[in-house]
């Protein structure tokens, strides 16, 4: 299965993660029959194995490499080949033990584990150019070889910031290229305040062991900065990998619910987005109240995934894969329960809906050593079948059936999602619980409920055009770009709460919030308060505001939709734009979509809390997230069902067309 027609093909591919390292090499035959008799078509390897490529500083041992590929190729299974860059060997890291990078409590991250090094030490970068040019010049050709995995899984366990003097001294040399002259740093920052003025960049420090809280600005660019030197790193991995392996699909595996760098930006480099699910970990990682993760404990949140998916095949301009994707129990969680029956089925034809081009299993086989070993694959340690595959058998047939797939469509729905955001209400959420990723999932699972099928956008005019409605919350810092592109793109707008309360430079704007907003809607935001949990505003008609409220004055032909039990404003509407200043919960959510729907002449769907739709072209998908069947009649008027039937078994999954044949 060559690049052109795996990646690119109308019907998804399964895949898995394997690790010829760690098993006796007279097995891999035999693992590589069962792959492919169950359904496998893509296997990813190599990502981990930079002590097996290069043991001694130097020396390389590649032919075991060279002999898993041919394997795998001989039993008609196409490879992703990962760069080992996050687990560099120990012989490395006492070379230049410089190169781990420092907490911000200015401790090493050392070895024992993985992903011990600094995005900025120079030295490393060499080493890891290196280890992919010999890896790339041998392998790029070869005709296993379908696509390269940059790394793995880029800042897990918080190793995006670096506080060492290596970090410092590119921090130093990023900020001046951005200001050119000190005087101008110190305005941005507002270093007048606390008599922070610098009179040069080699004074600058990282903000970190500061007595209190470091200058707010001062972190945003140093967050930009990290961000900016991991794209940088994984950019000279692209080069090299293109030059040496043109053709071949390259792609990073992202994570679920983690925003410390710039995704978007990264994923300019690359030919496909891809990111790690693991429904259940991350719904016991979650803070969700303990009755949610109850109900769903065997299943997980009805819209986690799906919202990573939809972030994804935007990150991945339509391109995505799932590259890790969660089989049984993980070892990571406060509680590791394992899925229910039925759930890895369900979670691989949720994604395969939002247009996954391959879904893959992590991992084959369970390792009986180290610190996965608890963590199951589809093979138990002893190679016999573990609950999934199964299911990935049933899964492979039905693929096979249902062939050839619609392609995806641009959603009617854009849902913006602005990494630097993120950034900048960590910095300064001014209320305990005020999380920017927490308040737009909350917008994105209100239009879930609604039955939307939706693209998550960046703040990129180009996104948001042709679009019917535009969903765009908490936008810290709105170019006049993108706000000039939701004025004219003719879709119905919601912005905030919070949107456009600071400059770029993370400051209040001159004529207050919500600054360059008032073009959409014309009206100023003169007090905020953060709310304690437990307390809310309620709203006349239905539902309330928790945790964030705004104060609001009406300006020019804005007038307002939705006002406050205590007679405050809480949804302002200039024609067919509207501000939210508040932070609203489920019912106040669900009456402010049924508005915006019939607005933008949308079909408002009323599903409840456990059936969850999904249109693919001409197909619409239904989930089942619930213990009980969901008669589906209400839902799918004029279709004809591909899959399943117009009542739903509990964690189960029915597939319907608007075509009456086929």
């Amino acid at each position: 299965m060559n690049i052109n027609n795996s990646v690119r093909t109308k019907a998804p591919a399964l895949g898995v993660c394997y690790y010829p390292e760690h098993w006796p090499e007279s097995i891999w035959s035999e693992d590589a029959r069962r792959m492919r008799e169950l359904g496998i078509r893509v296997v990813r390897i190599g990502e981990f194995a930079w002590s097996r490529l290069e043991p001694r500083d130097g020396v390389y041992e590649l032919e075991w490499l060279e002999r898993a590929l041919s394997v795998l190729h001989a039993a008609g299974l196409s490879v992703v080949l990962g760069t080992p860059t996050a687990t560099p060997p120990r012989w490395l890291v006492d070379k230049m033990p410089d190169m781990l990078a420092l907490d911000s409590e200015g401790r090493a991250r050392k070895f024992g584990s993985r992903r011990h090094y600094c995005f900025s030490h120079a030295g490393y970068s060499s080493a890891c150019a290196r280890i992919v040019s010999i890896i790339a010049e041998r392998f790029g050709q070869n005709p296993a070889v379908i696509g390269w995995q940059t790394d793995n899984e880029y800042g897990c366990h918080d190793t995006v910031e670096s506080y060492s003097n290596a970090a410092r001294d590119a921090f130093r040399q990023w900020c001046a290229r951005k200001y050119g002259e000190i005087d101008q740093l110190n305005h941005a920052w507002g270093n007048v305040f606390w008599s922070m003025e610098l009179t040069g960049f080699d004074q600058i420090e990282l903000p970190n062991l500061t007595v209190t809280e470091a200058n707010p600005a001062h972190r945003l660019d140093f967050q930009r900065f990290s961000s900016d030197q991991l794209v940088a790193f994984n950019r000279r991995q692209v080069e090299i990998l293109r030059k040496f392996s043109p053709g071949r699909a390259i792609i990073h595996n992202f994570m679920g619910a983690f925003t410390a760098f710039d995704h978007h930006a990264l994923s300019h480099d690359l030919d496909v987005a891809a990111w790690d699910s693991y429904p259940l970990g991350f719904l016991e990682r979650s803070n969700h109240a303990e009755a949610f993760k109850l109900r769903y404990m065997r299943v997980g949140d009805p819209d986690f995934q799906a919202f990573h998916h939809d972030l994804y095949r935007g990150c991945g301009r339509g391109r995505w894969w799932v590259m890790e994707q969660q089989p049984g129990a993980v070892n990571w969680g406060k509680w590791n329960p394992v899925p229910a029956p039925g759930a890895v089925r369900l979670w691989t034809h949720e994604a395969i809906a939002a247009g996954a081009e391959v879904v893959s299993y992590f991992r084959w086989r369970q390792a009986p050593f180290a610190q996965e070993q608890m963590h199951e694959g589809l093979l138990l340690p002893d190679s016999k079948p573990n609950a999934a595959c199964e299911e990935v058998a049933r899964v492979a047939a039905e693929i096979d059936a249902l062939a050839p797939y619609p392609d995806t469509r641009r959603a009617a729905v854009a849902l913006v999602f602005d990494y630097e955001s993120a950034w900048a209400w960590r910095i300064q959420p001014q209320g305990e619980d005020f999380s920017y990723p927490d308040l737009v999932f909350a917008f994105y699972r209100g239009l879930r409920r609604a039955g939307a099928s939706v693209d998550i956008v960046p703040p990129d005019p180009a996104a948001v055009e042709g679009r019917r409605l535009v969903i765009a919350p908490s936008l810290f810092a709105p170019t006049t770009a993108f706000v000039a592109a939701l004025e004219n793109c003719g879709a119905v707008v919601l912005c905030g709460p919070r949107a456009g309360a600071k400059t770029a430079d993370f400051q209040i704007p001159p004529d207050l919030p919500p600054g360059p907003l008032r073009r959409l809607v014309d009206i100023t935001l003169s007090r905020v308060e953060s709310l304690r949990p437990g307390s809310e505003i309620k709203v006349e008609s239905q539902g309330a505001i928790i945790r964030w409220r705004e104060f609001m004055s009406l300006r020019g032909d804005t007038v307002a939709e939705l006002q406050m039990a205590n007679g405050e404003i809480a949804l302002a509407r200039n024609g067919s734009a509207f501000y939210l200043a508040g932070w609203p919960d489920e019912q106040l959510m669900d009456l402010i979509y049924e508005k915006l729907f019939h607005e933008a002449g949308l079909d408002y769907l009323a599903l409840g809390e456990c059936l969850r739709i999904r249109d693919r072209g001409d197909w619409r998908y239904f989930f089942n997230y619930g213990a009980c069947s969901l008669d589906l009649r209400p839902f799918c008027n004029g279709f004809s069902f591909l899959l399943a039937g117009e009542t739903l078994d509990p964690c189960s999954l029915a597939i319907a067309t608007l075509t009456a044949s086929r």
